[in-house]
């Protein structure tokens, strides 16, 4: 008898531990896909002065070592990526990334990578279709 009570209580152990450590919400994200070394040295100031661009310079830096981030300028927040493939692509770009979030370590899961308005918030305020809910400078869905 004393068996089977361990045994429950070890089964009820895992399963409250599974429970905790469950699957996490995926959470939507926004903001642009950069590289960790360029956002501490607050932007791509110094190759656009040399005529590169947004993109270009992202994937020069991630191939010298750096990692891509998700970098939300509105809140200053910076998000590592667990995928380092797919975000080359959009690269310099404003995108969607959809995935669970780990707080302790600063890094989204990565489930999706999508493009989203390159507008600035303030003027995709002023864009909003309010039939479709669609910016009408790019098509993407209003946030």
């Amino acid at each position: 008898m004393k068996q089977l009570a361990s045994a429950l209580m070890t089964f009820s152990a895992i399963l409250t531990l599974c429970a905790t450590l469950g699957v996490q919400k995926a959470q939507t994200f926004r903001g642009e896909i950069s590289d960790r070394d360029c956002v501490e040295m607050a932007g791509h100031e110094m190759m656009l002065k040399k005529g590169e661009t947004p993109k270009v310079c992202t994937i020069t830096c991630v191939k010298l070592g750096s990692k891509y981030v998700l970098y939300d300028a509105e809140s200053k927040t910076v998000y590592q990526l667990d995928d380092q493939k797919r975000p080359e692509q959009f690269a310099g770009s404003r995108v969607k990334v959809t995935g669970s979030y780990d707080a302790a370590t600063k890094t989204i899961h990565v489930g999706s990578i999508e493009p989203a308005c390159n507008l600035p918030k303030s003027k995709l305020i002023q864009l909003i279709g309010h039939c479709t809910g669609l910016c009408l400078a790019c098509g993407s869905k209003a946030p």
